[in-house]
């Protein structure tokens, strides 16, 4: 299946980066955040990906222009450094397709933007480019496919660290516990959407405002919910704690990795 990625967005709440980089290209490790998420969809078999541009595309096309595979992969220095021979590849049999969908237009705009793109896609998958996770992509789509759903989307735990209050109508308060230990669910984007998501949007429209809403209304939206690892690059400590969890070595996303420990692969659904 096609996957198409938000891409256009500023970034404002990250803006120690993205003044300097779109907020896809914010690096964890060697590679930018874009790129992890594009890794994980191609461990799972999706390697057609239409990038949805808007703010800073011409950095995404220049990096993917000039991209190094050395660095990420292991290769033999011959002839005076005049000639590298790679010992494994990345993004060889990727399919890329940068399409610009507008400085400031809205997710559902972008989205109606790459619409021609999409011809002959029955489902499709969809994400914004600042979030990442190891469910099991298999799991949720077949899960997906099992309902008379139009739409999916993920359903994580909110991670922020605030408390949330209940309180009565004189003001008095009722209740008060840590945002992740209530029953509180947000949207953590990996989207799966038929392509009968287009005779539910009109021009203008929020993805995840009047469409889905139309959705709900039909019972056509599905989500599905997660207690593994999700978070979102949105500000500068979670960037932090991207960095630190990569430079420990604990990276949850990278589920091709731990397939490679493992000395296994995994078949991703027709």
């Amino acid at each position: 299946m096609k996957v198409v990625l938000f891409c256009g967005g500023m970034g404002m709440r990250l803006r120690e980066f993205s003044n300097q980089v779109p907020k896809p290209m914010v690096p964890i490790g060697y590679r930018p955040i874009i790129w992890h998420l594009m890794k994980y969809y191609a461990f799972h078999g999706h390697k057609d990906f239409i990038l949805c541009l808007g703010y800073g595309g011409d950095e995404i096309k220049k990096y993917f222009l000039d991209y190094e595979e050395h660095l990420t992969n292991d290769f033999v220095l011959r002839d005076g450094g005049r000639t590298v021979d790679l010992l494994s590849r990345d993004i060889e049999d990727w399919r890329i397709t940068f399409v610009d969908t507008g400085r400031n237009t809205n997710i559902g705009g972008r989205l109606l933007a790459v619409r021609e793109h999409l011809d002959g896609e029955s489902v499709f998958y969809a994400n914004y480019t600042d979030n990442l996770s190891n469910v099991d992509l298999n799991e949720m789509t077949r899960a997906f496919e099992e309902r008379n759903a139009v739409a999916s989307f993920l359903c994580v735990k909110p991670n922020f660290s605030f408390h949330l209050v209940t309180t009565g109508s004189d003001g008095m308060v009722a209740a008060i516990e840590r945002a992740e230990r209530a029953e509180l669910w947000s949207n953590g984007g990996y989207f799966i959407l038929r392509r009968e998501i287009f005779d539910h949007m009109r021009q203008g429209d929020e993805l995840v405002e009047q469409p889905f809403k139309r959705l709900i209304e039909r019972r056509l939206l599905y989500s599905h919910k997660f207690n593994g690892f999700w978070a979102c690059m949105d500000t500068f400590k979670e960037k932090q704690m991207f960095d630190d969890l990569y430079n420990s070595g604990d990276r949850p996303w990278e589920v091709w990795s731990r397939a490679r420990d493992r000395g296994g692969s995994q078949v991703a659904l027709a």
